[in-house]
């Protein structure tokens, strides 16, 4: 692969709009703010309610299962900020970003990472506060696939769908691509499909979708991609909203991308909860610690089993990560 050129950037803030575990009480802690009253990264709003004493009362973060994340790039005397991905209410996105305070009128595009509901139904609270305006929408073509996952006893959870028509008619400008693109003047690189290199990062076994008239199994999940920025003098930047093609198969695409072979911060879903992927964890974990990346930062899919995994084998990198953390990188 002949690498592609990522300008890198002065530096990457990465803010936690949406995520699995809300914690007020986490501290500040090295490059990570929290949110809260043990934080720094923003005050706890006051909200007025009949039901409190004195008429008012403190308004929290909201955690849901989905992702979302905001990244604000510093590269040549300015500020840039996108939306990666959009949790899974329709109110969760908007209504955490009310509370840090964050305005989507700064935003010059989103980027999501695949179709599943739990990344994209923030979109329509974001519609209704900002109204058609053409953003720009990145995507992988495969994300308007029908899909559903198959039980062990037999049984078929179909995935709720994103709508083309609502998503154009909400006022978004659809972009697709199967292939890398940039953003922000060539510093932010979307990686469009991830090449599969790893022996045991083999996918979503029960994943299927509706193909020429019948479900067929979907294991690759072909559309999902990943965010990757270039931080000057301290390596790349992944950021992963499932992490369905495998968290290592994604950092080393971005590696042969971009030919950079420093990693620094390593962020996102890795999707390795359940019995299906906590088989895989012991290699996963090994192939990280050996990027030797400087933050480590699993969230939303990644699972208990290898939070802990990863706490252990990387203590010096290792982040939890809440809704409302802001990472300077």
């Amino acid at each position: 692969m002949e690498p592609i050129t990522l300008e890198p950037v002065d530096g990457v803030e990465v803010t936690t709009v949406v995520d699995n575990s809300s914690d007020v009480l986490m501290p500040d802690e090295g490059l990570v703010r929290r949110w809260g009253p043990a934080g720094t990264a923003g005050e706890i709003p006051v909200i007025p309610t009949e039901l409190a004493e004195g008429g008012k009362t403190v308004d929290f973060l909201r955690a849901e299962h989905g992702f979302s994340a905001l990244i604000e790039v510093r590269a040549g005397g300015r500020r840039r900020r996108v939306l990666f991905d959009a949790g899974i209410t329709p109110d969760g996105l908007i209504g955490n970003l009310d509370r840090l305070a964050i305005s989507p009128d700064t935003f010059e595009a989103v980027v999501l990472s695949h179709g599943h509901f739990d990344h994209v139904m923030g979109l329509d609270g974001l519609a209704r506060r900002l109204g058609p305006r053409n953003l720009p929408l990145l995507l992988h073509p495969d994300f308007w696939t029908r899909r559903r996952i198959v039980t062990p006893g037999g049984g078929a959870w179909e995935l709720p769908m994103p709508s083309r028509s609502g998503i154009q008619d909400a006022g978004f400008a659809i972009i697709e691509d199967r292939q890398p693109s940039f953003l922000l003047d060539g510093v932010l690189l979307v990686t469009g499909e991830v090449d599969r290199t790893t022996e045991f990062e083999t996918g979503f076994p029960i994943h299927q979708a509706w193909r020429g008239g019948d479900w067929v199994p979907d294991p690759l999940i072909h559309d999902d991609q990943a965010v990757v920025l270039h931080v000057r003098d301290k390596g790349l930047v992944v950021l992963t909203g499932c992490g369905h093609s495998g968290i290592v198969n994604i950092v080393r695409h971005a590696k042969a991308l971009t030919g950079v072979g420093q990693v620094y911060a390593v962020m996102g879903g890795f999707h390795l909860t359940g019995g299906i992927f906590e088989k895989i964890i012991p290699q996963t974990v090994a192939a990280l610690a050996a990027e030797n990346p400087g933050v480590l930062v699993p969230a939303h899919c990644t699972g208990w089993k290898a939070q802990h995994a990863l706490a252990a084998a990387l203590p010096g990198a290792f982040r939890p990560n809440a809704v409302g953390s802001r990472f300077a990188l």
